[in-house]
């Protein structure tokens, strides 16, 4: 059996490759030097474990011995988990994407040796086809260009590097604009109106297929509706919602919300399912659940939440990275039924059920189906002449047949390395899942994880982005400390810690000092990281929110907290200077938008106190109050602005103060959430 360099990494994915003939190399100082010494170009191949294509590559051509004789003649081979390092993919990515004006993974870019691309493209099939050269062409050809055209390759290397060097700061100069002119009604109404023009208004959602959660855009919607009380933008927040928790996008049977629908309609999912997703569906979902008290937003955060502790942590660990889409070799086997197999299983009860979820014979999808409802319990209900609890009762027994019998199959791999940015991602929708529900479980789980990651992820001082097998390594990026931070400061919301804010703010001075750069923007690695090609500066909202909006929305909240002005002034700069982007493309920068909002309707700074008043706390934690900044103390705190001169021995208290002015102290917490 071939064995290369990979064999002592602990990542999932770079084990996967560990036995290819390919001689595979980590990032680093070793592949850099023999690609100077031997006058080879770097191939660079980045993937992660739950990806199905970099499975269907790595089968066609890594493990393919001729293939892998000519990578290891005309290149170095470097591969790189990309959640490990999402730094360098973020970096070849704009490269490819440059090139090709896509991207995607795998990533495969080739590089000059001292790490310029001039090259580059995703997945490569074995033969020409899908309009594609074959794996062996792109090698031999760039192998030939190497040699005999080297002057053209430098120089496409050269520009392309110039272009990634300055693709940061073409759009986001500084702008001075007064803050009356953005700041306003009017905005909020043109950002929502402008996500409302991409929304799909019958299955919910924005755009075409595939379809992405993008659930900060349902947030801004469900905030808007909150602030302005229109309607539009909550039906199509709760129409996206319905649609994807009756979808194939979640996990019907056994809880949790795959990475994306390749359908309009939420039917049929990728399957693969990511820590970082049910982070923030969570997240979503109990706002929706405050907002509106539906209870089976109630129900999915529960099954959802009930599928990462069982499935994606284990005891006095953190939360693992990502299930595949793959099981047998074959997307979605784990997931999908045939009606003879649920025909078998349950019996005289399968009839109403396959009805219910759309199970046919011929299969509805792929010859095999997928479970997802086209309606509601309460239309099916009606139409079966049944109630809804009748009806939720049944369903409820037949999925946990079902899910007994699903336990059996063999399981779809697991990435179960620990992501530091991921994790405080999960911390967070913990807490905010325990202040909509007062589910006390999730409050524990949220203080023994964050607990988990400081005695973990934190090596001499220095917090580290990955964790796995008892191995912390490779410094954090600015998207970890910037959901870090934020967790810190939920977690101090529903415990009433002061010591998590404290933290916060250590993080925050010490993103300051290491992360800022010479715009108004934080760069997204180290300011002294040594083995990158540029520095980067996260602003877009993908698949994970922005690091700088998360840390622009972590400054106005400490600032207030602390009473820095000059973290306010940062975070109000940051977003001034992104604001004509906001607008023109909110569903790109829906996290900057939610901080635009509050600057428009303003924060509520709240202060609880008193020796009781934790039995309190849970009754301000259920209401929706999006645009707040929340102490509590039982006992008298002089270094917090919001607490100091305001604590009484002999009675609980409730402080509020909105635009720059206080109201008088209530005597009772109904009396505060009368006015909030």
């Amino acid at each position: 059996m071939y064995t290369n360099k990979l064999i002592s990494e602990t990542s999932v994915y770079l084990l996967q490759h560990a036995h290819n003939p390919v001689n595979w190399f980590t990032w680093g100082e070793e592949a850099f030097k023999l690609a100077k010494e031997e006058n080879k170009p770097i191939l660079l191949s980045i993937g992660y474990a739950a990806c199905h294509w970099c499975h269907v590559m790595e089968k066609e051509s890594f493990e393919d011995v001729e293939t892998a004789s000519l990578m290891n003649k005309y290149f170095i081979n470097i591969k790189i988990d990309r959640e490990e390092r999402p730094d360098i993919d973020a970096i070849y990515m704009d490269a490819v994407q440059a090139i090709t004006g896509s991207g995607g993974w795998p990533l495969h870019v080739f590089l000059t040796p001292d790490k310029k691309p001039f090259y580059g493209g995703t997945y490569f099939p074995p033969e020409r086809k899908y309009n594609r050269l074959s794996w062996k062409e792109v090698l031999t050809n760039i192998a030939d260009a190497y040699t005999n055209k080297y002057n053209e390759i430098e120089e496409q290397a050269n520009k392309l590097t110039q272009h990634l060097q300055q693709s940061n700061f073409l759009n986001f100069q500084n702008l001075n604009l007064e803050e009356e002119q953005i700041f306003n009604e009017e905005t909020d109404f043109e950002i929502a109106s402008t996500i409302l023009k991409s929304a799909d208004m019958v299955d919910g959602g924005f755009g075409n297929a595939p379809k992405f959660l993008q659930t900060y855009s349902i947030q801004y919607l469900l905030r808007h509706y909150h602030f302005t009380k229109n309607i539009d933008a909550l039906n199509h927040a709760v129409l996206s919602l319905n649609k994807m928790i009756s979808g194939g996008i979640y996990d019907q049977l056994g809880g949790g919300f795959s990475r994306y629908s390749t359908d309009a309609q939420w039917h049929a999912p990728h399957f693969e399912k990511m820590l970082y997703d049910n982070a923030l569906m969570v997240n979503l979902l109990s706002e929706a659940y405050q907002l509106t008290n539906n209870k089976d937003y109630k129900r999915i955060i529960e099954e959802t939440l009930e599928f990462v502790l069982s499935e994606m942590t284990a005891k006095n660990e953190g939360f693992y990275t990502a299930f595949d889409a793959d099981s047998e070799g074959e997307e979605g086997k784990f997931y999908t039924w045939t009606k003879a197999e649920i025909e078998n299983v349950l019996k005289e009860k399968a009839k109403l059920f396959c009805s219910y979820y759309n199970i046919t014979e011929r299969g509805n999808w792929e010859n095999t189906n997928i479970l997802f409802a086209k309606h509601s319990i309460a239309e099916f209900a009606q139409k079966q002449n049944i109630t809804e609890n009748e009806l939720s009762i049944f369903l409820i027994e037949c999925k946990k047949i079902l899910f007994e019998i699903r336990v059996n199959r063999i399981k779809p791999n697991l990435d179960d390395k620990v992501l530091l940015g991921w994790n405080a991602l999960m911390i967070t929708a913990f807490c905010k899942a325990f202040a909509a529900t007062g589910n006390l479980k999730y409050k524990q789980t949220a203080i023994e994880k964050i607990y988990f990651i400081e005695n973990n992820l934190k090596v001499n001082s220095q917090w580290k982005h990955t964790y796995k097998n008892g191995k912390s390594k490779i410094d954090a990026f600015l998207d970890d400390y910037a959901y870090l931070i934020e967790a810190y400061i939920y977690l101090q919301e529903i415990s009433a810690d002061s010591k998590y804010l404290i933290i916060a703010k250590q993080l925050t001075q010490h993103v300051l000092k290491n992360y800022s750069s010479n715009s108004i923007f934080f760069n997204y690695t180290n300011q002294n990281q040594p083995d990158i090609l540029v520095h980067k500066q996260d602003v877009y909202d993908g698949a994970l929110p922005s690091a700088n909006a998360i840390m622009a929305k972590n400054l106005d909240y400490l600032g207030i907290v602390f009473s820095i002005q000059e973290w306010q002034n940062i975070a109000n700069k940051m977003l001034q200077n992104m604001v004509p982007s906001i607008i023109n493309h909110p569903n790109s920068f829906a996290v900057w938008a939610s901080l635009v909002q509050q600057k428009i309707y303003g924060t509520n700074e709240i202060a609880l106190c008193g020796k009781s008043i934790l039995t309190e706390l849970p009754k301000l934690l259920q209401k929706y109050i999006p645009n707040k900044v929340l102490q509590t103390s039982i006992v008298e705190k002089k270094d917090f602005p919001l607490l100091k001169n305001r604590f009484l021995i002999e009675k609980n208290t409730f402080y509020l103060c909105r635009n720059n002015s206080c109201y008088k102290p209530f005597d009772t917490i109904e009396a505060l959430l009368a006015i909030v």
